[in-house]
């Protein structure tokens, strides 16, 4: 009809606008703001997608749609109900996913960035780590012959000093004769975690955060969820015993792996931590030689 555009004409006007205009006006700028904004809600999508906060965020989708529809079509009730709920928004958003906020701002911190790295890495050799390895290992495999419950946090670039001030700092060598010494059922330092840094045993008995997760496995006990917690939060490696059934698990990443034995839980170690303790010696050679150099 006269006076009216087609569909097709209004598709072509948009087109015409936005190629003709818009992109006309883009700035070398706005596509860096565009791309950074990308990888932010690509995070923030990572983070929340495996989480319950995936529920609440359409909650707040469906409260904000409500609210938007109210105030369009002029609805007093709903609009007196929902009217500060764009005011509320961001307090609500941070109260609600506070604990999410938390786990990514750690995460965030805790990335090993290349050049951060290399100042502030650790001076331990492989074969510091393959006896540090060999040690909880055997200690684990003793542990669960015995049905003895064990937690051993193995600390990487993710400092652990909060959690270490949480229990009695020992400062020893990694030996399986100490640590099954620890988690002998009548030792007082027995139901806490013993955490490994650099080398060494730095403290037992020491408490860590438990998991919130709802998925977890309900024949898990809490050292399970306490080693999930943890790994959560920091890219620490932690190794369980338990009491119950004397089987042997690894915790990286925020995901359990169960029913490993000496052999096996070996292996895994040392494709988890040798590269690091590789890469560490790397460092420690080429600021040797920049020393030399200067």
């Amino acid at each position: 009809m006269n006076g009216i555009k087609s569909l097709a004409e209004i598709f072509s006007d948009f087109l015409k606008y936005f190629f003709g205009e818009t992109l006309r006006n883009i700035e070398v700028k706005d596509v860096i703001d565009i791309l950074l904004l990308s990888l932010v809600l690509f995070f923030i999508y990572n983070l929340i997608r495996d989480s319950r906060a995936w529920k609440l965020i359409i909650g707040l989708i469906v409260m904000l749609a409500i609210s938007v529809i109210a105030e369009v079509f002029e609805m007093s009730a709903l609009g007196f109900i929902f009217g500060n709920f764009q005011q509320l928004g961001l307090i609500a958003i941070l109260v609600l996913f506070q604990p999410e906020f938390r786990t990514a701002l750690e995460r965030v911190g805790g990335t090993p960035i290349t050049g951060i790295k290399s100042i502030s890495a650790n001076s331990e050799s492989m074969a510091s780590v393959s006896a540090q390895i060999e040690s909880v290992c055997t200690a684990a495999a003793d542990l669960s012959r015995d049905k003895l419950g064990a937690l051993m946090v193995i600390e990487r670039s993710t400092k652990l000093g909060d959690f270490i001030r949480s229990g009695v700092e020992i400062d020893s060598v990694v030996s399986p004769f100490v640590l099954k010494n620890i988690f002998f059922n009548k030792a007082p330092l027995h139901d806490g975690a013993v955490i490994l840094r650099n080398g060494r045993i730095a403290a037992a008995g020491c408490f860590l955060p438990l998991s919130t997760k709802e998925d977890i496995d309900k024949d898990l006990g809490t050292r399970h969820r306490a080693a999930i917690g943890l790994t959560e939060v920091s890219d620490a490696v932690v190794i369980i015993v338990s009491e119950e059934t004397g089987k042997i698990s690894l915790a990286v990443g925020g995901t359990l792996e169960r029913n490993y034995n000496y052999a096996t839980l070996k292996q895994a170690l040392n494709s988890i931590l040798v590269p690091q303790a590789v890469e560490n010696v790397k460092n420690k050679i080429s600021k040797s030689q920049k020393k030399k150099d200067d």
